[in-house]
């Protein structure tokens, strides 16, 4: 005999086992999908197309942000099930791992890959795990970036002995262009004005930066945050340097032959007495609520040498990455490939920097900036 109570028992269960497999539908289709937000370079399809091959059915979508900040607000905003994998540089994943943005990564799976890391990133690299040792993201793409000349003009050992002076010189108004990429402007100001852009600014120190940005936009011949424009200036000899700048400019030239366009990384400066900054790209694992199986695999695939080498040499814009000590890597790179990221230079230059941080007073120090380069 059917009760109601038999009734509602049977059609709860149907219920229950519908919404269970709806739920293993929505999973099992989520394990074919994957959305990456990233820095350029891993969203071309010469990393895409090979990844997809090798996952048959999948869907495989990715799409490139503009800063590490809007990228992790748009996790923040309500996006968090929309990606599985974020690309950003280093500072961030320690601060993204406590608000649940970002997951561990299987350590089993990815520890080996730092044995065949260069330098720093071999340690292996502390930015890249909790203070609890959980793996929070895989190093790759790196690079010193300050400034750039062309040595025609200033050579490089000048360069590198007066660092951020030379900008500070009399003799060199007009003579400069302004890459206007405005975190790392601020940065660099910071660092020509002889204060720490990572720590907190008392009231002498937003004065000195004040100063210090008035004179570099006053002297200077060209602002655009056109990296060809800028780059052609300095070939042509419209100008002779240019104020922020690094291995990820300098090497389109370079590879194009003009290897008189260098990236210089000061000898010395204001923080531990080095005056460059090295950015380091991690990739890590979004807390997606329905997570992708996709996400670790594909973590996995960018580190093969030929793929690591297609991410190294992607989007027109080339740098060295953390694996190059893999003997299997580093075969990958002709001659001219590494003379266009100055491997000849990149262990020095290495130690000569910091390592790229967030700007503790940008909330005062930008509409300062922004009232100078007005002028």
């Amino acid at each position: 005999m059917i009760t109601r109570r038999n009734f509602n028992l049977a059609l709860g269960g149907f219920a229950g086992a519908w919404a269970l497999g709806g739920a293993a539908a929505a999973q099992s289709s989520r394990d074919t999908q994957l959305n990456i937000l990233c820095w350029e370079g891993y969203n071309t399809d010469n990393v895409l197309a090979p990844f997809r091959q090798a996952h048959p059915g999948s869907t495989v979508r990715a799409e490139s942000g503009t800063s590490d900040p809007d990228m992790i607000n748009r996790l923040r905003a309500g996006e968090l099930g929309v990606w599985d994998v974020l690309n950003v540089n280093q500072p961030w994943a320690r601060k993204l791992f406590p608000e649940n943005l970002i997951k561990p990564l299987n350590k089993e799976r990815f520890m080996p890959y730092f044995a065949k890391m260069s330098g720093e990133f071999a340690k292996p690299y502390s930015y890249a795990f909790s203070d609890q040792g959980d793996l929070l993201g895989m190093p790759q793409r790196y690079g010193p970036f300050s400034f750039v000349v062309n040595t025609d003009k200033i050579s490089r050992e000048t360069a590198e002995d007066q660092g951020w002076n030379l900008f500070l010189d009399p003799a060199m108004k007009g003579r400069y262009g302004v890459l206007t990429y405005a975190d790392w402007n601020i940065i660099h100001l910071c660092l020509t004005a002889g204060v720490d852009p990572f720590a907190p600014m008392d009231d002498a120190g937003k004065a000195k930066f004040k100063a210090t940005a008035e004179h570099i936009f006053v002297g200077a011949k060209l602002l655009t945050d056109d990296l060809v424009a800028m780059t052609t200036a300095l070939i042509n000899g419209e100008i002779d340097a240019y104020f922020t700048g690094g291995t990820y400019t300098a090497s389109p030239a370079r590879f194009d032959g003009a290897t008189n366009v260098r990236a210089i990384t000061p000898k010395s400066g204001p923080v531990d007495g080095k005056g460059g900054v090295v950015w380091a790209e991690l990739t890590s694992a979004v807390s997606n609520p329905q997570p992708s199986k996709l996400a670790e695999d594909f973590i996995d695939f960018v580190q093969k040498p030929e793929i690591a080498k297609v991410v190294s040499f992607a989007e027109g814009t080339y740098n060295p990455i953390a694996s190059m000590a893999d003997p299997d890597v580093f075969a990958q790179y002709s001659t001219e490939e590494l003379d266009a990221i100055q491997w000849d230079s990149l262990e020095e230059e290495m130690a000569r920097s910091i390592q790229y941080g967030e700007i503790v007073s940008y909330g005062e120090l930008n509409p300062i900036y922004a009232a100078a380069k007005r002028t």
